[in-house]
């Protein structure tokens, strides 16, 4: 199957329709703007014809109901449904009148309807219209004639599918589909015929891929903080399940169900999913026997079966391949099985009205396929699309059950009040509301209780749809209150965080031991659904087995059911997912079954594909065996069943971490527009190193704050809403970590600091080295991970985690080698407040030894390695150091993984391997170090670095031009970027004196050559490096610096015509006046003579290079109008002689000069 093409043809078929919809809603007068009056007799110069003036009065009322764009889409997927459902049923002969309607019998677009239009037979055929058309030649008219009256003969036999067409949809059939590239001509085309033979597959595609779009816009409404609408929930949360997964949740629930009572190994061999139960205890044996002969005294015509998420119906329709052969297997034919499946044992529902007709259509030609006269056998399929009560006409209800007893009518129409209600805006909450209980006879006898004198008045009153909307309410109810034998579904998965108020009310009041995510609250609703003994069996998230959320859930999984068997698939299955459980459950409390599991990965990260997942079904998968009372004896019944009798094990081991340290949550600011700072924009000593959590780092960094500390902590102390304020081991030897992460559980170490915010902290111990090297460890990531909190690593449960003290002088050693090697790492960059220089300056020192870079080149290579250029010699030691940085971290980390398994005993169930991605010290880069280098660069620029002193030479104080004797760091601290060397300052020329003063003169081209090279662009070296510092070098500052730049970019706006660089630490209260005398108003000169020059050389231009100046001329135009209008902003701050406190931070003294500054991105 080439689901590209599917994809393609999908997609590009629900903007065509839609397109096409809207194009003949526009006929009619009928559009977003206006919708016009409803009661016109005519319309765009065309006389409305009395069906047409009712269709577009339907169209208009639903507009208004509806409004404009989701009707338009609805009936764009309305006819797409229709024609795919027209294109499975002419390739595989399902129409009855054996003509087809898209194609010739060679598979061409050629309609075999059109050439056999005189002699159709079909029910409200008008013959002398189709004379007429074809005698006028109207073709295009013809064929849309006779698909509308092809898709009314087939509401007979298929009215879930082909309604009537008698209103607007039929008003609004596309026009042209018999040209080229008509959403017809295309299905036919693009999708191989030989694609629709496979019925689950290309619905279930078709489906999934023309809601491509509408799911993207939601995940992007989503990052808007927009929620999901019950309307929308269909597209964010569908996804067409793998086929070899819905076998196995068949096979392992329904196949069970019956193979446990009427054995059959025949039977069993052929469903190649089948899972053989695990070795049971006696005493579990006995109970599963006395289970067994509920299963044999079944019959198949008893079994009941439901996918509550039914989708377009693929689950259904493997339920029926396998109730066929448990019919077969009782003594039927397939044939006589096909209706009683359909009338007794297959149910369906749905909170979406495309994917439930469609789930219906599916059902109903997995029936034709097995019973080629089924469609005269007037059955139906239970399959339906969850409907709302709220415009059902309750008045009408006076009109019913006339033929029964006052107190029985009396009763049924109070019931059905009741019912009403619970179906009052259904669609928010689809299957998994739950019904009370009802006399479900008795309301069916009310609804179908008419009298004749009733009936005269149903066209008047409206009761005849009235009815109809009952008998549905009755139907879904009874579908969602009776118990199931065998549940089968894939839920929608989305966290509850992300839809609407009313569903979010409803899943915490009714779901609270699940409500986190929508797919774990329909794995409780299954449970509710499924008969005592029966089995459920879904597709999941792992993170129900594991998250301290749904605890009450396991209890509950755990008292009332058994796990069978579980599939722990990983990441991959529907994409770079969170990972995927399959799994099948019996409705039976077995504390000590034994279930059987197989886990298809080997790391918890790997995002493998779906096929090669299903490779390994049946080898490269690994079989795990796990009593579920060992799930009941760990904290919060975890379900970790790889390790349960190891962590039964260890959490009974007395010693915890709470008794060798302190694990606390630090210091909350609750204000940390007040309270806190990035380092880099402050400047006096009241701010306090402060670690708050951050990236995915082990060992040393991620201390990039400082919290204001001034008077010993007062300021924030008597802050009401702060805590932690008062503890009193901050300042000691800490291992701070990140708090809220989906990421493994990763220690720092820190000393002399604060923490708090996003991170705790783990303190006050003796054994704080041991520690970090344990919880950076792949056991304490085992252990934690079994009890992790929603994303959050809690205090007690870090606390509660057994800690065993060997080897200790060993491991010490080795972490207080990681704490350095991270530190070194992190120093490295600018980013750090100990940093001293950049790498590629250090090595630069170097330089003059040949035979010591000639030993380093040598041990870190193993062989000399070709430069180009001194910088390039550099960044090859650089590269070396990095390399064997990372190399010795993750082998010391590996090393602490091995100790920590051997002292846990737990070798059995891990590894000590560490990933590449794991470890947390930095690899070079070329792009980024040169990035580096160059912002290096112009921090000596401006002062904040010299080449002559380590660390930072200035940031707040007094000015000490003495500092910088190897390269002055410009006079004002102001540095134009401009498009031609227009200043002595200029940047470009300043970077390039820099480049000559650090690797010397003679390499200076071959340096340029390798920055530029490194930072991607076209032109000379300069002109490269020139085009970086005007379009890319601030976004990379703002990347660096989160946001809060410490070079602040003066900017005239997008024609370049004025940008400079301020360093804010040197900024003074005339700085602007500076800016506008010294450059702007140069600048505007430059400009003045640039413009005239140009003027001047076009009088004496040739045609082509007249082009070419007046190119240059209005780009210079444009260019000093807006530094024109950008002067007189500057001017107006320059007056003002602004003050500015760099304890305030970035973010309010920035705002102060907004009008001036580039925008922070």
């Amino acid at each position: 199957m080439d689901k590209n093409a599917i994809k393609k043809y999908a997609i590009w078929a629900r903007r065509e329709l839609i397109d096409r919809v809207t194009k003949r809603a526009a006929v009619f007068g009928v559009s977003k703007e206006d919708v016009g009056d409803p009661n016109a007799d005519s319309m765009n110069g065309h006389l409305l014809s009395d069906a047409e003036k009712r269709q577009r009065q339907a169209l208009i009322r639903r507009i208004e109901e509806k409004g404009y764009e989701q009707v338009m889409e609805e009936v764009a997927y309305t006819w797409f449904n229709r024609f795919a459902a027209l294109r499975f049923m002419e390739v595989n002969g399902y129409l009855p009148t054996h003509i087809r309607v898209f194609t010739d019998d060679e598979g061409r677009f050629r309609p075999q309807i059109l050439s056999e239009a005189i002699h159709l037979d079909l029910d409200g055929l008008n013959k002398p219209k189709v004379y007429q058309l074809k005698d006028s030649n109207q073709e295009e008219e013809l064929f849309k004639y006779l698909l509308i009256v092809q898709c009314n003969a087939l509401n007979g036999i298929l009215p879930g599918m082909f309604q009537k067409i008698e209103d607007y949809t039929e008003l609004l059939l596309p026009d042209y589909l018999l040209r080229e590239g008509s959403v017809i001509e295309q299905m036919v085309t693009l999708i191989p015929e030989d694609d629709w033979k496979d019925q689950v597959q290309i619905i279930g595609w078709l489906y999934q891929y023309y809601n491509t779009e509408p799911k993207d816009k939601v995940f992007a409404d989503l990052k808007k903080n927009i929620k999901i609408s019950k309307e929308h929930i269909p597209a964010a949360t569908q996804l067409f399940t793998p086929d070899w997964i819905v076998h196995y949740m068949v096979e392992n629930s329904l196949g069970r169900l019956w193979l446990e009572g009427h054995p059959n190994n025949e039977l069993k061999s052929e469903w190649k999913y089948y899972l053989d139960e695990a070795e049971q205890e006696p005493d579990v044996q006995a109970q599963l026997a006395e289970i067994r002969k509920q299963y044999a005294a079944l019959k198949p015509e008893e079994i009941l079966t439901i996918d509550p998420c039914a989708g377009s119906g693929h689950i259904l329709c493997v339920l029926f391949d396998v109730l066929v052969r448990i019919y077969e297997d009782y003594g039927y034919t397939a044939r006589e099985a096909a209706a009683s499946i359909v009338q007794n044992n297959l149910w369906g529902l749905d909170i979406d009205d495309r994917a439930a007709q469609l789930a219906y259509f599916a059902v109903m030609m997995k029936a034709r396929q097995y019973d080629r006269r089924f469609f005269t056998r007037e059955v139906q399929p239970h399959v339906y699309a969850i409907q709302e009560s709220n415009g059902i006409h309750r008045d009408h209800l006076h009109y019913l059950g006339r033929g029964m007893s006052d107190i029985e009518r009396n009763n049924a129409v109070n019931q059905m009040n009741t019912l009403l209600d619970e179906f009052i805006d259904a669609k928010e909450y689809g299957s998994i509301l739950q019904p009370g209980e009802y006399d479900w006879a008795l309301l069916s006898r009310f609804v179908a209780d008419t009298t004749p004198e009733q009936q005269v008045t149903f066209d008047e009153s409206g009761v005849e749809a009235t009815q109809a909307q009952l008998r549905l309410m009755i139907a879904q109810g009874q579908a969602l209150a009776q118990k199931y034998h065998a549940v089968v579904t894939n839920p929608p998965y989305r966290g509850i965080s992300d839809v609407e108020p009313p569903l979010q009310n409803y899943v915490q009041r009714n779901y609270p031991d699940s409500s986190s995510d929508l797919s774990t609250v329909f794995m409780e609703r299954c449970l509710h659904m499924t008969a005592s003994t029966g089995f459920i069996s879904m597709i999941n998230i792992p993170v129900w087995m594991t998250l301290g959320c749904y605890a009450a859930l396991r209890r509950t999984v755990l008292e009332n059911s058994a796990v069978i068997n579980m599939l722990d698939l990983g990441r991959g299955m529907f994409g770079s997912d969170f990972g995927t459980v399959s799994f099948t459950l019996m409705k039976a409390a077995l504390l000590d079954y034994t279930s059987m599991y197989k886990r298809f990965y080997e790391r918890k990260v790997e995002v493998e594909t779906e096929e090669s997942k299903h490779g390994k079904f049946w080898n490269g998968a690994r079989n795990y065996y796990a009593q579920q009372r060992s799930y009941s004896q760990l904290p919060g019944n975890l379900f970790s069943y790889a390790s349960a009798s190891s962590l039964t094990r260890l959490f009974a081991y007395p010693k915890k971490l709470n008794d060798y340290a302190t694990v606390f949550e630090g210091l909350k600011t609750r204000d940390k527009d007040r309270f806190l700072r990035l380092w880099f924009e402050t400047g006096s000593a009241k701010w306090k190193e402060y670690a708050k959590g951050g990236a995915f780092r082990r060992w040393y960094g991620n201390t990039d704050y400082v919290v204001n500390w001034g008077d010993n902590g007062d300021e924030i102390r008597t802050f009401k809403k702060s805590s932690g304020a008062n503890f009193r081991h901050y300042f000691k030897p800490t291992i701070t970590y990140t708090a809220m992460t989906m990421s493994s559980f990763t220690g720092r170490y820190i000393d002399n600091q604060l923490f708090g915010g996003g991170g705790g902290g783990i303190t006050n111990s003796n054994l704080i080295h041991y520690l970090l090297g344990f919880v950076n460890s792949c056991v304490f990531n085992l252990l934690i991970s079994s009890m992790k909190s929603t994303v959050n690593f809690e205090v007690g449960q870090i606390g509660s985690i057994p800690v065993i003290t060997e080897n200790v002088d060993v491991v010490e050693s080795k972490v207080n080698e990681c704490v350095q090697l991270s530190r070194n790492d992190w120093d490295s960059f600018e980013t750090s407040w100990d940093f001293k220089e950049h790498p590629l300056i250090r090595w630069s020192r170097c330089l003059g030894d040949a035979t010591s870079i000639g030993a380093t080149i040598q041990y870190y290579y193993g062989r000399r390695m070709p430069v180009s250029c001194p910088l390039e010699l550099c960044y090859l030691l650089w590269q070396g150091e990095c390399n064997k940085r990372f190399e010795e971290l993750k082998a010391n980390e590996e090393e602490l993984n091995r100790i920590f398994i051997d002292i846990y005993g737990l070798q059995d169930e891990l590894t000590p391997d560490v990933d590449d991605k794991d470890v947390t010290v930095r690899k070079a880069d070329l792009s980024r170090d040169i990035r580096s280098l160059i912002s290096y660069a112009v921090g000596c620029m401006v002062g904040r670095y010299s080449l002559d002193k380590p660390g930072l030479a200035f940031a707040g104080g007094a000015w000490d031009a003495s500092q910088y004797v190897t390269y002055p760091a410009d006079k004002d601290g102001i540095l134009p970027i401009t498009d031609d060397e227009y200043f002595a300052d200029d940047i470009v020329t300043m970077f390039v004196n820099w480049l000559k003063t650090v690797y010397g003169a003679d390499t200076l081209e071959e340096n340029l050559r390798f920055i530029s090279d490194a930072l991607g662009g076209k032109g000379s070296p300069r002109e490269v490096i020139r085009n970086y510092f005007l379009n890319d070098f601030y976004k990379d500052h703002l990347k660096v610096y989160q946001k809060r730049p410490i070079y602040w970019l003066f900017d005239s706006g997008k024609k370049n015509g004025f940008k400079a660089l301020v360093y804010m630490h040197r900024y003074q209260p005339d700085t602007i006046a500076r800016v506008r005398t010294d450059y702007v108003h140069e600048m505007q000169s430059r400009y003045r003579t640039a413009i005239a020059d140009v003027e001047q050389r076009l009088n004496d231009a040739s045609t082509s290079e007249r082009v070419k100046l007046t190119k240059r001329l209005n780009a210079l135009q444009a260019q000093a109008d807006e530094l024109r209008q950008y002067e007189e902003k500057i001017h107006h701050l320059a007056d003002q002689m602004i003050a500015i406190d760099l304890d305030d931070g970035v973010k309010v003294n920035y705002a102060k000069f907004a009008d001036v500054l580039a925008t922070i991105k």
